[in-house]
């Protein structure tokens, strides 16, 4: 029986435990789910809900798709550089559903589960664009399973609406500079222990994004809570 509960954990056929939870770390009942919602107390993957709001989202948008592209660009970069700081990011994934649990969702997988503590308690003190961060370690270990493969394909019918991540990719050439400088960081500066030494990012590291998208002067749109 013990077997059984533990191969079914998580899965569809688990009558106990939120299927969608578990791999998606979001549940569009929330906190009126049937089922339980067993917030994890360690892991490699953090969640910031709702920090990414695309422009295209609005009725009113007259932005081109070159214009969005460089506007999510450098929102990705400002993430992947400020998150790396806490240790060896492994993956960087931001929702662009428009469902209340999923939307602007910002996923983040370390290699380390201490990194990716670090991380929350950092980013439960701060701002981001203006707006409070609340950042919450996550259940999500497998993008692959979370993700909508119909979407991938172009063929799903529920649009930003779809229970299952429906991802907004950065630019290639972006993402491959960024994992490229925390590379050659980490092998320049190897970390002294296990889940430290995290990529602090020079400014000309972070010269992928178009300055007009960055705010005035390269602005940093991170700032901390106030007590």
């Amino acid at each position: 029986m013990a077997s059984h509960l533990a191969n079914i954990f998580g899965t569809e056929q688990d009558r106990v435990n939120c299927s969608f939870y578990y791999k998606i770390g979001a549940c569009r009942h929330g906190d009126r789910c049937s089922r339980k919602h067993i917030k994890p107390p360690f892991s490699q993957t953090i969640l910031l809900p709702n920090v990414y709001h695309n422009p295209a989202h609005d009725p009113i948008c007259k932005l081109t798709e070159k214009e969005l592209q460089e506007g999510f660009d450098a929102v990705y970069e400002d993430l992947y550089c400020e998150l790396a700081k806490f240790g060896h990011l492994l993956e960087l994934h931001v929702c662009d559903n428009v469902g209340d649990h999923l939307i602007g969702n910002v996923y983040a997988r370390y290699e380390w589960e201490t990194e990716a503590q670090a991380a929350v308690d950092s980013c439960n003190e701060r701002w981001y664009a203006g707006r409070p961060l609340y950042a919450e370690l996550s259940p999500v270990t497998d993008f692959r399973e979370a993700c909508c493969r119909q979407n991938e394909n172009g063929e799903c019918n529920r649009g930003g609406f779809c229970n299952f991540m429906h991802l907004r990719n950065a630019s290639p050439d972006l993402v491959k500079q960024l994992r490229h400088g925390q590379r050659l960081e980490r092998k320049l500066h190897p970390p002294q222990h296990q889940g430290g030494g995290g990529w602090e990012p020079s400014k000309r590291n972070r010269s992928a994004s178009p300055p007009s998208r960055r705010g005035r002067d390269g602005e940093d749109r991170w700032s901390r809570k106030r007590d």
